[in-house]
């Protein structure tokens, strides 16, 4: 398939600037991924619209408030976003402008309590940075740091938590697992109370997933590796669900990412900790993941790639086209979506 293939028109008024006032009050599509039938609720009615007995899986990752301000030693203004934590206080990073930005440059940020000495400049143009530190590393980044929103996002983001999910809890993230911004704690306990079993994995988001696609032969694109674990007590759960023949519902490409990843042949999980760059798009046969909340991705991304290899491409395209005449609200603070 070509990356072509993907495209859809969005006019820009519909790509939402700021969260809902409340996070539960979005609208929710529903898709039936095998008929493409297409219906209209909103969030707040997921504990009726999923059924008793299902698995829901959350990823309980935490951004980091990675993108950091600073000047050089001659007073450069320099922006970093801190992608990988390398160890050791070695960090891959995002650099603006990287002209700035040279092996050897030290960059300060706010009092001097944080600053980066560049160390390398990788074949991709991002930047091994030393990072030093008068206090304890995270709380001078939480100090210092704001949230790395993407760049169709214009406005400030006046309450950081807004892109936190509220059970967001291993920090490291590059950006939100976004589907799940739409849970509130009281939304959480309506589902458990309605039967839904919930269970929590750990994927953090790399800026690879948001990377356009360059090749226009799909099999020519490679993944970005992103970090993810599976506890034992989790995979249990979720196997259990599996043989029993109840749904296994992820909630967002990250959690679909990781049980895909991580699950062997059949379908089954394992605990693990470690590293995965799983690409799905259509042709791609899914071995646990059921359903999927999700929410509207950009045009030609492997987001759009991967529902439309859980759901049919035609039934996605058509989906988005109606999402576009409904005016619902895309990408990171839009609406969501259920395929099932």
């Amino acid at each position: 398939m070509k990356t072509s293939d993907f495209y859809y028109e969005l006019p820009e008024n519909l790509i939402a600037q700021t969260p809902e006032v409340r996070r539960d009050a979005s609208k929710l599509m529903l898709l039936d991924k095998a008929t493409g039938e297409i219906g209209h609720r909103h969030f707040f009615e997921l504990p009726r619209i999923l059924r008793p007995g299902d698995c829901l899986v959350l990823n309980d990752s935490r951004v980091l408030p990675a993108r950091l301000i600073g000047n050089t030693e001659v007073g450069a203004a320099v922006e970093l976003l801190l992608l990988n934590d390398k160890g050791d206080g070695l960090w891959e990073c995002l650099t603006r402008p990287g002209k700035k930005a040279h092996t050897g440059t030290t960059i300060i940020f706010g009092d001097g309590a944080l600053t980066a000495k560049v160390e390398q400049t990788l074949p991709d143009g991002n930047r091994l940075v030393r990072m030093s530190c008068r206090g304890i590393f995270m709380e001078e980044l939480e100090r210092l740091g704001r949230m790395p929103l993407p760049p169709y996002i214009k406005k400030e983001l006046k309450d950081a938590e807004r892109y936190q999910t509220v059970y967001s809890k291993n920090i490291g993230s590059a950006a939100a697992p976004t589907a799940g911004l739409h849970f509130t704690k009281e939304l959480i306990e309506e589902l458990r109370s309605a039967g839904i079993e919930i269970r929590f994995i750990t994927l953090h988001v790399g800026l690879g997933t948001f990377r356009p696609v360059r090749e226009e032969d799909l099999e020519n694109h490679s993944m970005h590796p992103e970090y993810c674990q599976i506890s034992a007590e989790t995979a249990k759960s979720l196997n259990t669900a599996k043989r029993e023949g109840r749904r296994i519902v992820a909630c967002g490409t990250t959690s679909c990412r990781t049980l895909e990843a991580v699950s062997d042949e059949y379908g089954y999980l394992r605990e693990f900790a470690g590293w995965v760059n799983i690409f799905l798009y259509p042709g791609y046969t899914f071995k646990i993941t059921d359903a999927l909340i999700t929410n509207f991705h950009l045009p030609e991304s492997t987001l759009i790639m991967l529902v439309s290899a859980l759901a049919g491409r035609e039934n996605i395209l058509r989906a988005y086209r109606t999402a576009v005449e409904k005016d619902y609200r895309f990408f990171s603070f839009g609406d969501a979506m259920l395929i099932q």
